[in-house]
């Protein structure tokens, strides 16, 4: 017994917190929208809350807001969508087809106990096909609809009601009697309640360190016209919501002259209890340092500081020197042209002298070339003095050789014509 209650004990920590966590969350609101904004100090902050659900007309009629109609499906002999019969709060119900009308019919309480189910008198073949129930609240923008297949025999046997995962399935007998269900019992959907009093929108302030539960109040707003403020912020105009906000939908929070002291976290609560709307959204704010003030430097003025008096005779156009104080960067501007400049006449007087030098070297490289020539030319010339001299010399040798040779020859001929005689005799 006493483990049994250790054991209770230790799923009541366990569970305990996450079940007062979820009620808390529930009672808050569902998170629609999550925001980090940053802004310097001393500026103005709008935190954004808008929803065009919570904008509240006054319906004095009570006969448009809420809307019934069933409608039928059918597969055979051809597929056809047909609408049967539809009804508001304050209008009678209306069918469509002659041969339905005080056969087909919906409660005349329907809008008081929510019983909007569709009752068949005379059950016929015609009957058959797929029934809805829409179900339309056009002031909470809420649609809801349910399906139910009837099906007709002639057989009591067969008679039955299932559900085939989709919808439920009625099979009636011909000519008997049968109700479609479509029961909706919520509030919204029943007359007696006031919207102006269902309709609350307030704001909270949670700052650093503090628990969602221990969030400070700042405004509740109600669509009948309360307004309660809490603490001196929105006496003093530091904060503010629009006087108009149930009508424009608009619940915007300003805070004006922003300080570090404003950091935390602002949420913004829906509620609209006769629609069953409950929305939240959320903003963290952080205050950062002020904007730096923007320097100014007025100009210096030394010639004509103080404007003359404007004179009806027409003057002559004068010419006023202003001097401004030189940044950093306009003086190494003007020093980056001084180097560019530098640069490009060291660049041309270099390409100058090279181009000098190569020229005096060609014209070195030519005059040796000529020169080189010159001396062979007269290399030249003496070769041919010396071979005309030696040609000269061996003139009178070469005339003795010939003559000698002349002689010999003429001794052999002497000799022969002897040695002929000498055989003929």
């Amino acid at each position: 017994m006493h483990l049994d209650m250790t054991l209770l004990q230790i799923l009541a920590v366990l569970l305990l917190p996450a079940a007062w966590a979820q009620s808390s969350s529930n009672r808050l609101g569902v998170v629609v929208e999550a925001k980090n904004i940053t802004l310097p100090e001393g500026s103005k902050a709008v935190l954004p809350c808008h929803s065009p659900r919570m904008v509240w007309t006054q319906d004095r009629l009570k006969d448009r807001q809420r809307v019934v109609h069933w409608d039928v499906v059918r597969s055979s002999p051809e597929y056809s969508v047909e609408r049967v019969l539809d009804m508001s709060p304050g209008a009678r119900q209306r069918v469509y087809n002659g041969f339905n009308k005080g056969r087909i019919s919906v409660p005349d309480s329907a809008f008081n106990d929510g019983n909007f189910s569709l009752i068949i008198n005379n059950v016929v073949t015609t009957d058959r096909g797929v029934y809805t129930c829409n179900l339309h609240h056009h002031y909470c923008q809420i649609h809801q609809s349910i399906q139910i297949q009837l099906n007709v025999t002639k057989s009591a046997r067969k008679e039955r009601r299932y559900w085939d995962g989709e919808k439920t399935v009625f099979i009636v007998l011909l000519g008997s009697s049968v109700v479609l269900p479509c029961v909706n019992r919520r509030p919204l959907w029943r007359e007696g309640l006031q919207e102006d009093q269902q309709q609350v929108a307030h704001w909270d302030f949670q700052a650093p360190g503090v628990r969602p539960d221990r969030a400070d109040r700042l405004v509740d707003l109600y669509a009948s016209g309360e307004r309660r403020d809490y603490g001196p912020l929105f006496a003093q105009s530091k904060m503010s919501v629009e006087e108009d906000a149930f009508t424009l939908g608009d619940f915007s929070l300003s805070i004006s002259a922003l300080k570090p002291v404003d950091k935390g976290l602002y949420s913004c609560n829906l509620h609209h209890h006769y629609c069953g709307l409950s929305e939240r959204r959320i903003f963290r704010l952080t205050v950062g340092p002020p904007r730096p003030s923007a320097p100014t430097t007025a100009p210096r003025i030394f010639q004509n500081e103080e404007p003359e008096q404007r004179t009806e005779e027409s003057e002559s156009p004068r010419v006023v020197t202003v001097i401004l104080p030189e940044h950093r960067g306009y003086f190494l501007q003007h020093l980056g042209y001084f180097l560019a400049t530098f640069l490009l006449l060291a660049f041309i007087v270099v390409a100058v002298i090279v181009l000098t030098r190569r020229r005096k070297k060609r014209g070195l490289e030519y005059e040796l070339r000529g020169s080189e020539r010159r001396n062979r030319m007269s290399e030249g010339e003496m070769s041919l003095d010396c071979t005309e001299l030696k040609a000269c010399n061996q003139a009178p040798l070469n005339s003795d050789f010939k003559n000698n040779l002349l002689k010999e020859q003429d001794m052999t001929k002497d000799c022969n014509n002897d040695f002929e005689g000498k055989l003929w005799k």
